[in-house]
């Protein structure tokens, strides 16, 4: 029996590059996202191993029924990967208080809470993989983004303070952080700030979203 990686924000960009790799590894995949997207459902057409789930983490009362039907309906998971994001371009002061509220819980209380309710069958497994997408403006910043960037830190503190509760157990906990990749996220990078950022990578470019999924080590035993 395969092992099976549960991936939030799995429809699109990094978390549906990230679902085709695990594919290709041999992995059996839960792919969650707030709707079926065709590129996720041509991928399910592919792969016998790949499974769909229907799931909003903005409301974060619903995640552990999902996490319990997740268990009981496909098995308990080997590996979490927290993909799923959103993220508003625009300064502090004119933010609204509502977007505020709907990134902190999608970026960080929904990761936290994924990891809190499916971490209790890897413990009986004793072993398992946590995998966190954060970003590299966790510790650059960026003109625009300061709510995110502090979602993204928040999610690497708890990160390294949850490898430490549950290392002993067989279970790791890693972030990922990708710098700029050409997502839904960034298309609205144009004329000058574009061309900085791609001055700044090493690539000449913003990377893509394969790119990064290919940081899969992570979950070698």
């Amino acid at each position: 029996m395969t092992k099976l990686v549960v991936v939030s924000g799995a429809s699109r960009g990094l978390g549906l590059a990230i679902c085709r790799q695990l594919l290709h590894a041999g992995y059996t995949v839960l792919a969650l996202a707030r709707s079926h997207s065709q590129e996720l459902q041509q991928l399910q057409q592919q792969h016998a191993e790949l499974h769909f789930m229907a799931a909003d983490l903005a409301e974060l009362a619903g995640i552990p029924t999902l996490c319990s039907r997740i268990v009981k309906t496909v098995g308990r998971p080997y590996a979490l990967v927290n993909n799923a994001a959103v993220g508003y371009d625009g300064v502090l002061a004119t933010m609204h208080n509502s977007e505020i509220s709907s990134l902190l819980n999608v970026n960080v209380q929904a990761p936290i809470l994924l990891s809190k309710y499916l971490l209790r069958p890897m413990l009986l497994n004793q072993t398992g993989r946590i995998v966190n997408i954060s970003s590299i403006i966790a510790r650059t910043g960026f003109n625009g983004l300061s709510v995110y960037a502090a979602s993204k830190a928040a999610l690497e503190g708890f990160s390294k303070s949850l490898a430490r509760e549950v290392g002993k157990a067989g279970i790791t906990v890693n972030c990922v952080a990708p710098g700029y990749m050409q997502t839904d996220m960034t298309q609205s990078l144009q004329g000058d700030k574009l061309e900085s950022i791609k001055r700044r990578s090493p690539l000449g470019r913003l990377a893509t979203p394969d790119d990064a999924a290919g940081s899969r080590a992570v979950f070698a035993e």
